[in-house]
């Protein structure tokens, strides 16, 4: 079980450990000590939470039709508002976006602008129910699974990132950093989350290179990481979403958490 000390809150992303039913993955996450889930079905909500376990991030609409394209604006500021809906239902603290995809005929500076003229319109009701919309960088480098890495992602940058979250300039609208995309983008990991703390509401994990098991075959050391995350202060989710690649999904998850539990 997860020491009483420790302020690592950890939690699980139900998509990497498919096809694992759902609440199969909660009984797991549960015995091993996880304290929530997330990236499931909203259907699922319900039975999971009276399985003991929380939920810690409610999607929205996806990484790859976002707010930077004009188009995009009307369904994603809807798929916002709904899930910032599920959030107070279920009591969960954040929501997710993304910037989405490179669009042809929109510039930098038009794309970062229509992001912000977006998500301007959907803070308030965040802020109003008390959720936080947190913004994902993601990789755009990995092209060898399409979960993996996402080329053409605007938002593959972290310092872009936080310029968005800046410009928007509220405390319900933080980063989701992720490990292990911030590893292939910048590396240097502890020294960007040490500079960026103030700003992240949320952390993803995974091994690199393969977003496979948090173990020895890989380059991301996790337990300095964890301990760098510690000493920022802060007291949010960090979400195991590694893929297993072992026979026993369920170990690698009570392995992983073991890592992070320091």
């Amino acid at each position: 079980m997860q020491n009483a000390s420790s302020p690592i809150r950890q939690s699980v992303m139900g998509w990497c450990f498919k096809p694992m039913p759902t609440l199969t993955l909660a009984a797991h996450a549960k015995r091993i000590g996880l304290e929530a889930i997330e990236g499931i079905p909203a259907t699922d909500y319900e039975a999971v939470r009276k399985l003991g376990l929380k939920i810690s991030l409610v999607g929205s609409h996806g990484f790859a039709k976002g707010p930077l394209d004009p188009d995009n604006h009307a369904e994603v500021e809807s798929k916002l508002r709904e899930s910032i809906d599920l959030a107070v239902e279920h009591q969960a603290p954040a929501v997710i976006t993304f910037t989405g995809m490179k669009t042809p005929g929109i510039s930098d500076t038009a794309a970062f602008e229509n992001c912000i003229r977006c998500w301007k319109r959907v803070v308030p009701y965040a802020e109003q129910n008390n959720v936080r919309i947190v913004l994902e960088h993601l990789n755009s480098v990995d092209d060898t699974h399409p979960m993996k890495g996402h080329p053409g992602y605007w938002g593959d940058d972290i310092e872009r990132c936080v310029d968005l979250i800046r410009a928007i300039d509220s405390p319900n609208f933080q980063l989701l950093f992720d490990i292990y995309h911030v590893q292939i983008m910048h590396g240097d990991v502890i020294r960007h989350l040490r500079r960026y703390a103030k700003f992240v509401g949320h952390y993803h994990t995974a091994g690199n290179p393969g977003r496979g098991e948090l173990d020895l075959t890989q380059e991301i050391n996790y337990p300095p990481i964890m301990r760098a995350i510690q000493e920022t202060g802060y007291s949010g989710y960090v979400a195991q979403e590694f893929i297993p690649t072992s026979d026993d999904p369920a170990a690698s998850l009570a392995q992983a958490f073991q890592v992070c539990n320091v």
